[in-house]
């Protein structure tokens, strides 16, 4: 099989490029690319590799005369064209079972975090504060944890919560049958009735942008807290702020936004921000969530394996991994 190219324009491990190569990749590694050299070479190249970093839209991909497939290094693909995808018949792979592990222990991290007051009481504690009381927390043991998208991540969510003694329930539109000993599938309105710790794991689609309203999210009456480690388009920072203010949740942790870049908030985005960044009842994070060492190599890992299942590699034995 002749060698084809790919162009890499986020940063990957540098594993990458040998994988690739062992399959029958040429790999062209520009993490620091920008959009009009990317315009200008793109056309020279059979796949191309991405990240967050990197959207795919239809002035690209019709550049991209010789793209046979796209690959996402993670879950989202949100940043892909998808019509003009579809209409060129391009590949598209991704990676969600490279990171879904790290994923579901930061969402554990996160929760635990937020119920026994962690970065409350240690930052407390840094200032010479001592106060045990007001630090009392709350245990997840008996809790009823819904999980909404029962996709990889919130699957991943659900195996690391089976040890904590906690009900967990999942709500997923487009699957059915996903039950188990330790998981019960329930309908929306089960979903909404019975959650009192909300974990997000839905894709960023038309459908779901700002599907977590502070009035959709009122009519959850036992919510407590909420999780978001999936896109930060999807749940509204002004419903949480406003749910929180009124003492209605009792926390929030937050692993994405709807704007991520801090720096260029505009300046209605930048009070709501600034408010839920001083509160001590919500836990941020800069989109970490799937973002380990170990995930780092494995989604490579997964890359390549999808490419051979394609068809677009020479079968190996490193590529039976995952």
């Amino acid at each position: 099989m002749s060698q084809k190219r790919v162009l890499i324009v986020d940063k990957m491990h540098r594993s990458i490029g040998p994988m690739l190569n062992e399959i029958g990749w040429e790999a062209d590694y520009r993490p620091s690319i920008t959009r009009e050299e990317l315009l200008s070479i793109v056309d020279g190249y059979e796949g191309i590799i991405i990240r967050s970093k990197t959207t795919l839209d239809r002035e690209l991909i019709e550049k991209a005369t010789r793209l046979k497939v796209i690959a996402r290094a993670g879950a989202g693909l949100d940043q892909i064209d998808r019509k003009a995808v579809e209409e060129r018949k391009i590949a598209v792979i991704n990676a969600p079972e490279g990171n879904r592990s790290a994923l579901g222990e930061h969402a554990v991290g996160l929760l635990l975090s937020l119920l026994h007051n962690i970065q409350r009481a240690a930052n407390e504690v840094r200032s010479g504060q001592w106060n045990r009381e007001s630090n009392r927390g709350i245990e997840l043991a008996e809790k009823t944890v819904g999980i909404y998208g029962f996709g990889y991540m919130g699957s991943a969510f659900a195996e690391k919560l089976a040890g904590f003694g906690c009900r967990v329930i999942a709500y997923d539109k487009y699957k059915e049958d996903f039950g188990s000993r330790h998981l019960q599938e329930v309908s929306l309105e089960h979903f909404e009735q019975e959650t009192e710790i909300l974990s997000i794991h839905v894709p960023l689609t038309a459908e779901t942008r700002m599907l977590f309203t502070a009035e959709y999210l009122r009519k959850y009456p036992k919510l407590k807290f909420i999780i978001n480690t999936a896109r930060g388009e999807v749940l509204s920072m002004q419903g949480v702020l406003e749910l929180l203010e009124e003492g209605r949740l009792l926390g929030a942790g937050l692993d994405v936004l709807e704007n991520e870049k801090i720096e260029k908030l505009s300046e209605q985005e930048r009070e709501v921000f600034d408010a839920l960044a001083q509160r001590q009842d919500v836990i941020i994070t800069p989109h970490i969530a799937g973002w380990t060492f170990e995930s780092y190599v494995r989604i490579n890992e997964v890359i390549v394996k999808k490419l051979v299942e394609l068809g677009m590699g020479t079968p190996l034995a490193r590529t039976s991994k995952n």
